[in-house]
């Protein structure tokens, strides 16, 4: 559990500093869209890219790529948090995953239904007040520093969770247009060896991690957004390591010997100590968890490459309010999806089902801090942006939400900042 514990506290200062990193590269796409480099920045991101594979061909403009490939990595990030949070971590138990997953449940429902209620004949934007963007969320946790109560931090990852896999069901079931269902045989193949390996015990990530590349490629042909595909790998990566930690212990213990009893007054390691420190190397590596491995390798290539690049290839929008006007509901939807819907889904939902004895609240968790997390889980940023992109091909509508989306995100960060401030300062 204390492993666990210091998995999560890093997992937590990692998705801060990425959140910060988030925040300068949407900053820098938004001022890069709005000079004389505006062109340029719109050109390149609708650059045509391809590439063929036997007798199928994958061709994209460059967002594309990103969207659907770069992107398909962060879902495979998503997926292995979400199985180690269910297999280890805050939802492995129904004790421990009943209150954020009400919260999630209504930080999802009310939000949808608020769209819904302003865009009753325009439905298809619902999943994108749902979503929540994690790393600004902790980002901005995390400059609060030791202001914030450790359990609202742990309560908000938990939450994410639910509400990243509320999202991946959204996009998989909801947002896919024309389906070519030829290709799905062979999707099926390739998963059931994909499992099939995993069955087997295979650790190695290396052939996981070639077929997934492989089920990216079908179900992108199926019609099915292909981020699908990590999440989907991502569940069959096994948990179990090559080698026990008694079995590691003793192997590197024996190394260790090896490696003094060959101490020597040359200022140089010895063929028999580099021998040694090999064995233990090879040790450490087969005794590390592949789901979690594999976690870590992808956390700081998603939190500081693919996130960032994602923010400045699609945050860039020319700040003018004419497609506001135009397109009004749509955007005030978004707004009010956000800022009030999360917030009343996040706390009503829990507040409703506690009294009625169905979940029980953390005790070291306020309803006050329950209440700021409802708003802190109205950043939606990142991931409304996405789903924006799948829900309309109208480019004025997209740009008008982008908009509509800055706003909400940053006056629901305002208002859970303030709310957690003030009770830091109650508190004391």
């Amino acid at each position: 559990m204390l492993h666990y514990f210091y998995n999560l506290q890093g997992f937590v200062s990692k998705e801060a500093l990425g959140g910060i990193v988030l925040f300068f590269a949407t900053l820098l796409a938004i001022i890069v869209a709005n000079s004389p480099l505006s062109q340029l920045y719109y050109n390149l991101w609708h650059l045509p890219l391809g590439i063929t594979l036997g007798s199928h061909t994958v061709s994209m403009t460059l967002t594309y790529w990103i969207d659907d490939g770069l992107m398909a990595l962060f879902f495979l990030m998503v997926g292995l948090e979400i199985k180690r949070e269910l297999l280890l971590g805050e939802l492995s138990s129904v004790k421990k995953a009943s209150f954020p997953l009400v919260a999630a449940l209504g930080g999802m429902l009310i939000p949808a239904l608020i769209y819904v209620g302003f865009n009753p004949d325009n439905p298809m934007g619902f999943g994108i007040p749902m979503a929540t963007d994690i790393a600004f969320a902790l980002g901005i946790l995390m400059l609060l520093g030791k202001r914030v109560n450790p359990l609202v931090k742990i309560f908000l990852v938990a939450l994410a969770v639910v509400d990243d896999l509320g999202a991946v069901i959204v996009v998989a079931t909801v947002y896919t247009q024309e389906l070519h269902l030829e290709y799905l045989q062979h999707v099926a193949l390739i998963y059931g060896l994909i499992w099939f390996l995993n069955f087997k015990g295979f650790k190695s990530l290396l052939p996981y991690l070639i077929l997934g590349i492989a089920l990216w490629v079908y179900i992108h042909a199926v019609g099915i957004h292909a981020t699908i595909a990590g999440v989907l790998l991502a569940f069959a990566i096994p948990i179990q390591s090559r080698i026990d930690e008694e079995r590691f212990i003793r192997e590197s213990q024996e190394a260790l010997e090896v490696f003094a009893q060959h101490k020597d007054s040359v200022p140089m390691l010895n063929h028999h100590q580099v021998e040694a420190l090999e064995q233990i190397a090879y040790g450490y590596d087969r005794v590390q968890n592949p789901l979690v491995k594999l976690e870590h390798r992808l956390h700081n290539l998603s939190a500081f490459f693919i996130m960032p690049l994602f923010a400045f290839s699609n945050a860039g929008v020319v700040i003018e309010f004419a497609s506001v006007q135009e397109h009004f509901m749509i955007v005030l939807g978004v707004v009010f999806g956000l800022i009030v819907g999360k917030p009343l889904g996040i706390f009503g939902f829990t507040y409703l089902a506690t009294k009625l004895n169905i979940i029980q609240k953390p005790e070291a968790l306020s309803w006050q801090e329950v209440f700021a997390v409802g708003f802190l889980g109205g950043i939606g940023f990142t991931m409304s942006i996405f789903i924006t992109h799948l829900a309309f091909g109208d480019q004025a509508i997209i740009d008008a939400i982008k908009l509509g989306v800055f706003v909400a995100s940053f006056i629901a960060a305002i208002i859970g900042v303030w709310m957690i401030v003030r009770l830091n300062k109650t508190r004391q």
